[in-house]
């Protein structure tokens, strides 16, 4: 009979063949630490329009509550640090929507590990879960021993830093589980000092009302003016806190084709975002997260910033 180990073996050795960048496993339980943290947070209205946050309270907590007999959280990551910089006299998208969007892209990964690991070991029932329902991502990951949490609350690693994907595979085996990593920010303050909004209010919490990747993708409303001259020329998203965070020197580019950006994502000027047409706008972001935004966003994110 196959052990954990060798099970739990497998599953690293695909992950790594389908090109992510590490795999963390842990025991599916009750996120006990994190439950009074997400219920503060909520509480005092941080994520802002973003109501959709405050649905499935439990389950963001309990991964046995959304996958049926679930013993094991397989935490993945993929790396999309770009190799080219967009031109530095334009109006910025975040690093992570250069090329196609990545669910597509690693949902195709996952569905083809849990394949791998249906052949492999048997009939094991999972799911594959993208930022698409309530799975405290970095959460599980940092559990996972993949990295720590940063105190600009996204999960930092000391070779790689922080651009990557964080996808999980809920599944009903139990793996061998790994351990979290010791923290790593020491006296830093960088991502806390460079925010344009203030939105890192404390180390480790963020007031996603107050970032600029939610009033560029989230906010549905107008922009508040207080925030105007704020923006850094972000009209997608924001990469200040990962950009200024010393563990990012070690970022290296990806190697995933899907994740090269059209052309026109590095090279177009401000006047020409300026007076991008709509069917331009779908010609560049066809399979792009930008989309999220629609045109009308990115012409109001425009306005705001110009």
């Amino acid at each position: 009979m196959e052990t954990k180990q060798q099970y739990t073996t497998l599953i690293k050795t695909e992950a790594k063949r389908l090109g992510f960048l590490s795999c963390g496993i842990s025991k599916a339980e009750f996120l006990e630490e994190e439950a009074p943290r997400l219920e503060k947070w909520l509480s005092q209205n941080m994520h802002g329009e973003m109501t959709y946050m405050e649905n499935h309270f439990d389950k963001r907590l309990d991964p046995t509550k959304l996958v049926e007999g679930s013993k094991s959280v397989i935490s993945l990551l993929l790396n999309y640090f770009p190799s080219k910089a967009q031109n530095p006299d334009s109006y910025k998208i975040s690093k992570y929507a250069y090329g196609t969007d990545y669910h597509f892209v690693i949902k195709d990964k996952l569905k083809d590990l849990l394949h791998y690991i249906r052949e492999e070991i048997g009939e094991v029932h999972g799911r594959a879960f993208v930022d698409s329902a309530p799975v405290l991502d970095k959460a599980w990951a940092a559990k996972s021993g993949l990295g720590w949490m940063g105190k600009h609350s996204n999960l930092l690693t000391q070779q790689v830093g922080s651009f990557y994907f964080i996808a999980e595979l809920i599944v009903d085996i139990e793996l061998e589980y790994d351990t979290p990593v010791t923290d790593h920010c020491g006296t830093c303050t960088a991502c806390i000092d460079a925010c344009p909004t203030d939105a890192i209010v404390e180390p480790y919490v963020v007031d996603g009302s107050k970032c600029i990747s939610y009033f560029t993708i989230e906010l549905k409303n107008e922009i508040p003016t207080k925030f105007q001259g704020k923006f850094d020329d972000w009209m997608f998203g924001c990469d200040v806190c990962q950009d200024v965070c010393p563990w990012n020197r070690f970022s290296k580019p990806h190697r995933e084709p899907l994740f090269n950006p059209n052309p026109e994502v590095l090279t177009f000027s401000k006047k020409e975002w300026e007076e991008i047409t709509e069917d331009v706008f779908k010609k560049i972001f066809r399979k792009s997260p930008v989309k999220r935004t629609k045109f009308s966003g990115l012409k109001r994110n425009i306005d705001f910033i110009k």
